[in-house]
């Protein structure tokens, strides 16, 4: 797998690509918050047998970091610019928790490049599903873990996305190279602008909703079954898996990606 990096107007943005050649579908692999392209370690030794796969970290996250002024509509134009300077046309989105946004955003700009979208722990685009209650807490949720010291954050935070031992220390060494004030910015405007940039919209290529039947994560779940009821996409329970789910059971999430994928070609 390739690490290459493009300039982007907030700073330099970090990718590795597997590149096939026999016009194999491609991947786009994008990770949650606080985290980085190593979330899917798990689907990337599955996956880049047959696919083109590429695994980024997100501005302002991993090594795409420091980056300045950022906003989901800015990450998906840094998705198209990569995917122009890889000459890739057309691609399957894989988004989970946060990493769903960017590529809900890159879907409503880019429709014509997506052949599907598997939505991984995260929740919709769209106005109608979150209360202004719900909006305001996500405003919260920042200056609240202020009040943690920084081992503890680490540590409440893996606890709380993790079933498996595996997922735990995996987002443990995901965040260990963040200070405290990295994580609390990270989450203030992540937050803070989905928010800002949440807008109703309309897709017109198949989409998956996965979610660990585990998931504690705020409403995830609920915002899950609304979703799949609004719009009739099917909605998959991870089996003992928490927010974390393709580290929790990444044999179940490959399996249900790989099918999805087989489907809707």
């Amino acid at each position: 797998m390739k690490h290459k990096k493009i300039t982007a107007p907030g700073g330099a943005v970090h990718y590795w690509i597997e590149k096939k050649e026999n016009n194999a579908d491609c991947i786009v692999f994008t990770h949650g918050l606080t985290a980085d392209h190593t979330m899917f370690e798990r689907q990337a030794s599955y996956f880049s047998k047959n696919y083109t796969t590429i695994f980024w970290d997100v501005p302002m996250h991993g090594l795409s970091r420091p980056y300045k002024n950022f906003s989901y509509r800015d990450t998906a134009e840094i998705l198209y610019s990569i995917l122009r300077a890889e000459n890739i046309e057309k691609v399957i989105l894989v988004g989970m928790s946060m990493g769903g946004y960017p590529s809900q955003h890159f879907a409503v700009r880019h429709p014509d490049m997506v052949k599907g979208f598997v939505a991984l722990d995260t929740t919709p685009l769209g106005l109608c599903y979150y209360s202004k209650s719900d909006l305001w807490w996500l405003k919260r949720i920042a200056p609240m873990a202020k009040w943690f010291p920084a081992n503890l954050l680490r540590k409440s935070m893996a606890w709380s996305v993790a079933q498996t031992r595996y997922s735990y220390q995996k987002m443990l060494s995901m965040t260990e190279p963040l200070s405290k004030a990295d994580m609390v910015e990270q989450m203030r405007i992540a937050y803070g602008y989905f928010a800002h940039e949440n807008a109703d919209v309309t897709f017109s290529f198949p989409i998956l909703i996965l979610v660990g039947d585990k998931d504690s994560t705020g409403k995830v779940k609920a915002y899950c079954r609304a979703w799949a009821k609004q719009t009739g996409y099917p909605l998959h329970y991870i089996k003992n898996a928490k927010h974390f789910a393709n580290g929790d059971n990444p044999k179940q999430v490959n399996r249900e990606i790989q099918a999805f994928i087989k489907n809707i070609s």
